[in-house]
């Protein structure tokens, strides 16, 4: 009911003048504001330089439903107008839900819209960290909500196998391969510490034979560093696919560099007179399209600064016919997002092509107390561990509860406790209860149709939950749009709250055969928005806990 709602009200937005509104169409906190209510006609006051309650009335006489779906409506305040569903379009909701089962929520205004979401992209030098895996929880909740949205989506991973971190690795592993062998060792200056690889060395050493330590050394760090992607890559890749995160597409800097990408790019930025010489270096304009300053493309040694790559990168996304791409940032890529932006305008594409939603820092906290380090990484604490302690479903909850700009403390006693106070355990015990009444009733959910009248569900606490339910596709509708998976986890946890209050407030089995039936129509319903929203941001719904 709320996306018809939507669309009758951005067509009235069109007549009025102003056909690419953002307004906001939402369940009011107060009941008695009404089941939705909006603030068009405060965006479309600025457009009509009229008084917004005025526009408001505009609105509502423009306003083209079928009848029988608003009981009412109600200008208030300084121009929000308030929506009361009618009766029958309450009931008709009920249905709507039941007959679309995991098709609810979803939406097709995304359709022919070709999106990149590229998220983690950690350097394989070691383990993911706790900050990766809010990265690839959160990257992969927007993949999920475009997807439920109708776009057509293709997840990517960059490798970051080029560069000076790639050659210390290896030469840090090499090392640990000749500590294996019992052999005098030196980590390099700014080389890699951690346990993981004195684990490597031994499989190095088990797969290749002992005398892979006798190489010169030259050789023997050339072969670990080609050793240590794979390794370190394959390790990646379980410790994502355990949290439930897969890619579509691995993309390599280095092959980047190998097809030619590289000048290439220079040679396209040049031809459009982008760029210039200054003290030996080559700069881009980045000036002239928004940046605070030029940017170094190619040093005075005649090296490549990161810049470059990026920007080469991001025309082959744009080559492969993506029309937007959005990209996962940690908060220490934020002022490099303006330069970014900068060189794509540059070369003419337009403004919503290239998205970067940013994450900040996340801080394990056990007893109150922040936990710091994995013995096995030696500095961070490993996306590995989290999971393997508060599992993957409680991990990927926790980093989508929560705005990606946001900093988050991860409890781990919270996340491993079975109270109400952990939301992700509450969201699914509201799932496991709905899904009781049916193993009690000895009836399957799919056994019910949702057939009833509206005055056979007679508590306040019926329609509250029913109302709710008809929130959900707004709810997947803007948090695709705003692209904030923490929309969803809202909605679920004020959601579960309703049912669960409903499951112990509102006898369904042994009460009057009409009111038993539509009861337990309203349990299917709920079991299937919980459902489809704890699997839209790749959650389990069990029917037990």
């Amino acid at each position: 009911m709320s996306e018809a709602l939507r669309q009758a009200l951005a067509r009235v937005a069109t007549k009025l003048g102003a056909a690419d509104a953002e307004f906001v169409l939402e369940r009011p906190k107060d009941a008695g504001h009404g089941d939705m209510a909006t603030n068009l006609a405060m965006v479309l006051a600025r457009v009509q330089k009229a008084p917004p309650r005025a526009v408001a009335a505009s609105i509502i006489e423009a306003l083209d439903l079928p009848p029988g779906v608003i009981e009412k409506t109600e200008i208030a305040g300084p121009g929000f107008i308030n929506f009361w569903l009618a009766t029958d379009e309450l009931a008709a909701s009920l249905r709507g839900i039941v007959e679309a089962g995991p098709r609810y929520g979803r939406h097709d205004f995304g359709r022919g819209s070709r999106v990149n979401v590229e998220f983690v992209s950690a350097n394989p030098t070691g383990p993911l960290h706790v900050g990766h895996g809010r990265g690839g929880a959160l990257g992969d909740g927007i993949a999920a909500l475009l997807e439920w949205t109708g776009h057509q989506l293709t997840r990517e991973f960059y490798i970051n196998d080029a560069g000076v971190q790639i050659d210390r690795v290896g030469q840090s592993l090499w090392a640990r391969v000749q500590e294996a062998a019992g052999r005098p060792f030196a980590i390099p200056e700014g080389g890699y510490h951690g346990e993981y690889l004195r684990e490597d060395a031994v499989k190095v050493l088990e797969r290749e034979g002992r005398e892979f330590a006798d190489l010169p050394d030259e050789e023997g760090v050339r072969r670990c560093r080609a050793l240590a992607l794979v390794m370190q890559r394959e390790e990646q890749d379980r410790d994502l696919a355990s949290f439930g995160v897969r890619y579509d597409v691995m993309t390599s800097e280095q092959a980047i560099y190998d097809r030619g990408a590289i000048p290439a790019t220079l040679a396209l930025l040049a031809s459009r007179g982008l760029t210039f010489e200054r003290d030996g270096a080559l700069w881009l304009r980045t000036t002239d399209f928004g940046d605070d300053q030029d940017r170094v493309l190619r040093k005075s040694d005649g090296s490549y600064t990161y810049f470059l790559p990026d920007i080469a990168y991001h025309v082959d996304k744009h080559d492969r016919g993506f029309d937007r791409v959005i990209d996962v940032w940690g908060a220490d890529h934020h002022g490099y997002v303006p330069r970014v932006r900068a060189a794509l305008r540059a070369l003419g594409y337009p403004d919503d092509f290239f998205h970067v939603t940013v994450v900040q820092l996340v801080k394990v906290l056990r007893g109150g107390d922040e936990v710091k380090m994995s013995k096995r990484s030696g500095e961070f604490v490993t996306l590995r561990d989290l999971v393997d302690e508060v599992g993957p479903d409680a991990a990927r909850y926790f980093f989508l509860m929560r705005r990606g700009d946001s900093q988050l403390n991860f409890d781990l006693d919270l996340a491993k406790s079975q109270t109400e106070e952990n939301p992700v355990f509450y969201v699914q015990m509201a799932h496991a209860r709905m899904s009781g009444i049916f193993r009690v009733a000895g009836v399957a959910p799919e056994a019910v149709d949702a057939d009833v009248r509206l005055d056979a569900l007679p508590a306040p606490e019926d329609r509250e939950l029913l109302k709710k339910l008809t929130a959900f596709p707004e709810v997947t509708a803007r948090a695709a749009r705003d692209l904030e998976p923490n929309k969803v986890t809202g909605y679920l946890e004020e959601l579960a709250r309703l049912a669960h209050g409903w499951y112990h407030k509102c006898r369904v089995l042994g009460e009057p055969p009409e009111v038993e039936h539509a009861r337990l129509a309203l349990a299917r319903a709920t079991r299937i928005v919980l459902a489809n929203g704890l699997t839209l941001l790749g959650l389990s719904a069990p029917d037990r806990m």
